[in-house]
Parts: structure tokens; C-alpha cells; sequence
């Protein structure tokens, strides 16, 4: 017997409280954006320019022990955190030193670095440094400048695509889902200083891309079944086009977020804010694509041939409060 998630004749209306879900989503941009604004961003090295030392060693990582042996160097901002990952042996004991760059110092100097070496096998003489990354600050003001630029390029390259495969008003949603789902994305990095690096700028052009895919399919459903119901309107049109793809739409998310879910678990710190932004945009963008997206579509009207005239160039939601 095959599984079915959604059965085939399913008639759930989407539209039939649009306010409360366009309200859910504005109140979550909005604190999004305004957590972005207040507290920013938690940038990692890749940003903020510096140096991240990674240790190994078979000694329990002591935090307080550690930074009681740098406090004399007057490095400044030194931010020591132990890695937790299950993969990890009992002898493994792994932290990450990130140790700002300062002075406009393109890099901490390597006599520092030995300083810190010295000073850490003095707490764990078999502590092993297992890498040594620094990037200076003019580069990472470039690298935020750029990862911006992606962004916006990829979001704008989308419009165009949609406008010349659709319509205008099919773009205008299918863009709207997307900018929805990176202020989100942004903003639960922002509310929870999760480190946002340059692998993060990779998961919202990931998000972008499945967020668009998602929503295309259902865009070419609506557009196949405009021709075929030239008889309903719009509002009919969408449900049924949002309820045939359903089926397909959560058996995607599902086994895209298993996979996922098994890669934060089990993939160690160094990919978990990447698939973590994944695992976050997955379910933002599922929620864009039926409800953000279609909403917006409703909202601006389809223009086509109808045999008898009807409201479908201008606003729909006249026909959903009735």
C-alpha cells in the first residue's frame, strides 16, 4: 500500500483566514528585522576579522582555567567555547579560541599565537592545536559587501526568471516569499547570536533556491489550471492548485528535514549553523510558498480570458471576505 501524506481529495482552504497568516508573518519580520537592528548579528571570523585557534586535548576542557592563562596576555576579546559533538571519542576534548583582531591588524601575529600556545600547555600539556584561521578586517568588510551583493543578485536574477516565465504579479509573490524567508533566516540568527559566517551566506542562497522550487511548482499548477477551470476564480483556482501539489510539497520538506535533522545531530559544530539555517529556511520556505506567495498572487490578480467577466486583475480579497 503506497503512503499517502495527504489525500487526493483534499479541500483545505488556504485563503480562509489569510489576515491571521500574512499577520503571523509580518509580526515575525517585523521582530526579526527589529532584532537585527538592536542586537545584530554575531558575526564569526569570516566577518569580524581575527584569529580562531582550535585545541584538542585529553584533559576535560576547563573554560575558566583557559581564559585565566590568556587574561594576562591583554589580548582583549577572547571568546572560549568548548565543542560538544557525539562523534567525539572520550578523549577528545575539543574548544575553539577566538581571539578578535585588533588595531587594524590584518591578522593576531604569530608571536601572539605562540604566547597563547605556551600559555594553554600550561593548563594541558598535551593540548594539541589542531588549526589556525585569520582573516584580517578589510577583508571581511569585503566579504560582507559581497555576501549582500549575492544575496540581492540571486533574489533579483528569481524576478526576472518568474516575470518571463509567469507574469508579473506570479514574480512580485514568488519574491516576496523569498525577501520573507531571508529576514526570517536572518532574523532568528539575530534573536539567538548563533556565529553567522560565511557558510550561513551559503544556506541563504540554498534557501533561496529550494524556497523558489517549492514555489514554482505550485505557480505551474495555478497556471495549468487557469486554462483548465476558465470558469473559476481565483481564489477556487489556487485552493485547488495548493491542495493538488500538497502531497508533493510535504513528502519533499519531510525528507529533506530528516536528512537534515541527521546532519545537525551527528555532523559535528563545524557544519551546525549551516544546517541549521537550512533546517529553519526548509520550514519558512514550505510555509512562504503556500501561504506568502499564493496570498500576495491573490491579492494582485491574474489577468486571462475569461468567458464572462469577473474580478481578476484587481484585488481578490473582496471575494475571500465574502
Amino acid at each position: 500500500m503506497r503512503l499517502k501524506l495527504i489525500a487526493d481529495d483534499t479541500t483545505f482552504d488556504f485563503f480562509k483566514r489569510w489576515r491571521v497568516w500574512l499577520g503571523i508573518s509580518a509580526l515575525m519580520v517585523v521582530i526579526g528585522f527589529a532584532s537585527f537592528l538592536i542586537q545584530g548579528l554575531n558575526f564569526g571570523i569570516d566577518f569580524r576579522g581575527g584569529t580562531t585557534v582550535r585545541t584538542e586535548s585529553t584533559q576535560a576542557v576547563d573554560v575558566g582555567a583557559y581564559r585565566g592563562a590568556l587574561d594576562p596576555l591583554g589580548l582583549g576579546d577572547v571568546s572560549i567555547t568548548e565543542v560538544f559533538d557525539p562523534t567525539f571519542g572520550p578523549d577528545e576534548n575539543v574548544a575553539m579560541i577566538r581571539i578578535q583582531a585588533q588595531d587594524e591588524a590584518e591578522a593576531v601575529k604569530a608571536e601572539t599565537i605562540a604566547k597563547v600556545q605556551d600559555a594553554l600547555r600550561g593548563v594541558a600539556p598535551d593540548i594539541k592545536f589542531v588549526s589556525v584561521e585569520s582573516v584580517g578586517p578589510k577583508v571581511s568588510g569585503e566579504l560582507i559587501q559581497t555576501a549582500i551583493l549575492a544575496v540581492g543578485l540571486a533574489i533579483l536574477a528569481v524576478l526576472v526568471y518568474i516575470w518571463l516565465r509567469f507574469e508579473w504579479q506570479f514574480a512580485l509573490g514568488a519574491v516576496a516569499a523569498l525577501v520573507h524567508d531571508v529576514i526570517l533566516t536572518i532574523g532568528i540568527f539575530s534573536e539567538l547570536q548563533i556565529r553567522f559566517d560565511l557558510a550561513i551566506i551559503a544556506a541563504l542562497l540554498t534557501i533561496v533556491g529550494y524556497s523558489l522550487n517549492d514555489t514554482v511548482v505550485v505557480f505551474d499548477r495555478v497556471r495549468e489550471n487557469l486554462r483548465k477551470y476558465k470558469q473559476k476564480d481565483l481564489k477556487e483556482v489556487l485552493n485547488l492548485s495548493i491542495n493538488e501539489t500538497m502531497s508533493r510539497t510535504l513528502m519533499t520538506s519531510i525528507t529533506t528535514l530528516l536528512a537534515l535533522i541527521s546532519l545537525y545531530v551527528l555532523g559535528g559544530d563545524v557544519i551546525r549553523g549551516f544546517v541549521f539555517a537550512m533546517i529553519w529556511g526548509i520550514v519558512v520556505g514550505t510555509y512562504s510558498s503556500i501561504f506568502v506567495a499564493s496570498t500576495i498572487l491573490l491579492w494582485l490578480g491574474v489577468k486571462r480570458d475569461w468567458s464572462k467577466p469577473t474580478n481578476t486583475s484587481g484585488n481578490q480579497f473582496a471575494d475571500i471576505d465574502a
